[in-house]
């Protein structure tokens, strides 16, 4: 025990001394950016200092180890052809491998409290320390003055910093939240001009407006699937009153069967009364349309906070982890790179988010959405929807004028698995990250129960109740995965672009060819409904394998072998039919080989069809390879043909044998 003791000692006081050195260093700035253009320029106009003794809940966020490294995990993690994909890390893994080292992370406590702060909560990934302490302590610490300024374009006021902030310790740290409120969270919701009433929709509730279920029915049709053991987060900036949820449920004549949890991540009340002055519309739609999509979900939590950071950090270290994420807020930061962290850990750990690309057209017109635009969201855009009757299948679909989309507002450089559709897109950006990814209804056209007081009819919408369908899909989709015995699907993004590019594209997706958000929908992918919307259980299929039916693969023969060959000569190719007797489209993405083994080339004639990358085989459709060996040294040789596709058991091997002579 004593000994024990003795070493702990020793390590307190390590800390310690680290601290006392840091604190005499010359002071590092952040990792991010944090004084806002405004007030840097004179834009905003000063108003004084805030109260010294004004206490203050900030949250230090820590940067992640071997960025590099994470970059191309991620990378080799999505790629079907790589070894690692879809191998997700756990909380923990992610945290010893990209994590801050514990002893930054204990040096960011000691600091904290050496600054007169109270650390309010830690994090298990390492990443972020929640403290309070007093404006005075703040601008002590961080070597900052807190000022209250006019705001430019709004009419109230913000406090911020007036300069950089830095720390007396020997690393950087990466950001601190909660520093100002220039730009203040608010939902991707909007309210019909013309009042509530009577649309063009045919839905199931009251003026014919739709419900979660008809959303479902639209997009996803009658099939089994239901989100069964699956759980989904959503992210809110406000909380919320159930008995919202629960009228909702009553008043259309439904069950409700998702257990609800209400998460603060950072003491925010998890409350939200009108009596109060409190607005939880956004928070009982999002439960609502992400329950109509996928109603027999193992659980929904709603993540509640009032800075990104503590929001994204709860949800990336959830136990257990949601596995289909969705936010319907936007706001401005003052460095976009600021969440890339928590969206990149997300990605590590197989988790999905969505994100509303907003209401207000076009991108280039609307400005900042953030954090639709981040390459590691999933951007869901608005469309308006129709369909053959109330609760029945979806009949067409054209775009939603106020549905956000365009080139990145943030200048997010545009992701490896959009370029080629982009050099294929006349209006996206080959440099910058285009939006939004895929889309969903967002017409007034919705059903919608809160504030205590009113139930409304086709008088709510925006891309708010887009991104929590999507999130409903993706969990149905990650229950198909599981019962297939495959991993849960992860960020999606990469593989819908790979969808995207290939023949099976329709059976995937509604394509939505008209109406505008300023820029035109086209054929295909573009700026205004990204690849559109999920085609029943077409994507499914696409994404896992089995939405409703399934894909499947088999080879004639089920190998080849070569006998002898001359080393440095080439045998005859020798063909193998590759044929889906599955009910659903196999979606072929790669098709290599292995060892002193080539694929030769197949002519297409009325007859054959060649399988090569990207090919989509439709249920009882065949196609043909043709192999080649060419020993490079005597003795027995062995390879295989690795498939890539969505049928279960991906990748699959045709074995290969041969003998150098």
């Amino acid at each position: 025990m004593i000994r024990r003791i003795s070493v702990y000692t020793l390590a307190l006081l390590a800390t310690l001394i680290i601290v006392s050195v840091a604190l005499q260093a010359q002071p590092l700035p952040l990792q991010t950016r944090h004084t806002r253009d405004v007030v840097v320029s004179g834009e905003a106009v000063s108003l004084g200092r805030m109260p010294a003794n004004q206490t203050m809940h900030i949250v230090l966020a820590l940067g992640l180890r071997h960025q590099p490294e994470l970059d191309n995990f991620l990378t080799e993690l999505y790629d079907p052809s790589s070894s690692s994909y879809r191998h997700f890390l756990t909380v923990e893994e992610f945290t010893e491998r990209f994590g801050a080292s514990k002893e930054d992370y204990q040096a960011v406590m000691h600091f904290a409290q050496a600054n007169g702060f109270k650390v309010t909560a830690g994090s298990r990934n390492r990443m972020i320390v929640q403290v309070t302490g007093t404006v005075g302590a703040i601008e002590k610490a961080f070597h900052v003055e807190m000022g209250v300024y006019q705001h430019p374009t709004e009419n109230r006021t913000f406090f911020a910093p007036d300069r950089e902030p830095s720390v007396d310790l020997p690393f950087q740290l990466w950001s601190i939240a909660g520093l100002d409120n220039y730009s203040i969270p608010k939902p991707n919701l909007t309210r019909n001009p013309n009042g509530g009433g009577k649309n063009a929709s045919i839905g199931s509730g009251p003026g014919a407006s739709f419900l979660g279920s008809d959303m479902r029915a639209a997009y996803y049709g009658t099939g089994s699937l239901t989100g069964a053991g699956q759980t989904l987060g959503l992210l809110e900036y406000l909380g919320t009153d159930l008995a919202d949820l629960t009228t909702y449920y009553k008043n259309v004549n439904q069950t409700l069967t998702v257990p609800i949890t209400l998460v603060s991540t950072d003491g925010s009340p998890t409350t939200c009364y009108a009596k109060n002055g409190c607005d939880d519309t956004e928070q009982t739609l999002d439960m609502t349309q992400a329950c109509g999509m996928a109603p027999g979900m193992a659980g929904l939590s709603m993540y509640i906070g009032g800075t990104d950071s503590a929001i994204l950090n709860g949800m990336a270290t959830a136990k257990p982890l949601n596995a289909n994420l969705s936010s319907s807020w936007y706001w401005n930061p003052a460095d976009p790179g600021t969440d890339d962290p928590y969206f990149k850990e997300m990605g590590a750990q197989g988790q999905t988010f969505y994100d509303a690309a907003g209401d207000g057209a076009d991108w280039q017109r609307s400005g900042s959405i953030w954090p639709a635009d981040d390459a590691y969201v999933i951007s869901v855009g608005g469309t308006q929807v129709f369909t053959s009757a109330a609760g029945g299948p979806w009949k067409s679909e054209t775009t939603w004028a106020d549905g956000g989309g365009g080139i990145s507002p943030n200048k997010i450089p545009i992701p490896s698995w959009q370029v080629t559709t982009a050099n294929g897109c006349s209006n996206c950006s080959k440099s910058y990250r285009n939006g939004p990814d895929v889309s969903a209804n967002s017409y007034w056209s919705f059903y919608v129960c809160a504030d205590q007081t009113t139930c409304t009819a086709n008088d709510y919408g925006g891309t708010s109740f887009a991104a929590p369908m999507w999130a409903g899909y993706n969990a149905l989709a990650n229950q198909q995965a599981v019962a297939n015995g495959k991993p849960l699907l992860g960020f999606i993004d990469p593989a819908l672009y790979t969808i995207g590019l290939g023949s099976g594209y329709t059976s995937a997706f509604h394509d939505i060819t008209t109406g505008s958000n300023g820029y035109a929908a086209t054929t295909g992918y573009d700026l205004a409904t990204g690849w559109g919307s999920s085609n029943y259980d077409g994507l499914i299929a696409a994404l896992v394998g089995g939405g409703g039916g399934g894909a499947e693969i088999s080879f004639s023969p089920a190998s080849l072998k070569f006998g002898k060959v001359t080393v440095g000569s080439k045998s005859g190719a020798k063909k193998v039919i590759v044929s889906n007797p599955g009910t659903a489209t196999l979606n072929i993405t790669s098709i290599a080989t292995t060892g002193d083994f080539a694929l030769a080339t197949v002519t297409k004639t009325k007859k054959v069809t060649p399988c090569v990358n990207g090919t989509a085989l439709a249920a009882g459709a065949s196609c043909e390879i043709k192999v080649t060996f060419d020993p490079t040294q005597t003795g027995a040789r062995s390879g295989d043909v690795n498939f890539t596709d969505n049928a279960p058991g991906s990748p699959q091997a045709l074995p290969l044998t041969g003998t150098g002579k």
